[in-house]
């Protein structure tokens, strides 16, 4: 008997090794591309560290896109379809682990902190006040300056 449509798009991915392929990269991608020069010797800068061009941050959103979704959102959707989910939280954690790494770099730490307080669980930035306040009562007086 043959098996009718369920109707609804086709999935992106038939198999888990499909997406991994696509995840993988993506970060790979996102390391860039080590500059060599004219004699096969990875060029390096003042502070001695290799150069690499195209190097960017990886993101959820950078993610979704390379999977080719339309969005962060849709992305979190695919996630919960139950043979995606481990594949698709490890990708997340990947994410994470580098967002989380940026907290130490002094010119990263605020980018990391939005990221993880609006792409993970368990991460936000919180202001404390303390409500004691004490009244301090202030007289002014205005006068009249006389004119001579």
């Amino acid at each position: 008997m043959e098996e009718k449509n369920k109707g609804g798009r086709p999935p992106f991915f038939n198999t888990v090794e499909e997406i991994q392929e696509k995840i993988d990269a993506y970060f790979e991608a996102c390391e860039g591309t080590i500059m060599y020069d004219s004699e096969g010797n990875p060029l390096t800068n003042k502070y001695g560290e290799v150069v690499v061009y195209g190097a960017k941050p990886p993101t959820i959103t950078g993610l979704a896109l390379a999977l080719g979704f339309n969005s962060r959102q849709a992305l979190l959707n695919y996630q919960a379809k139950e043979k995606f989910h481990d594949t698709i939280m490890r990708a997340k954690a990947r994410v994470e682990r580098y967002a989380e790494e940026r907290l130490f770099d002094k010119d990263g730490a605020n980018g990391a902190k939005f990221s993880l307080a609006n792409n993970f669980k368990g991460w936000s930035e919180k202001q404390v006040i303390d409500a004691n306040v004490n009244s301090v009562n202030i007289n002014i007086e205005l006068t009249e300056d006389d004119e001579e």
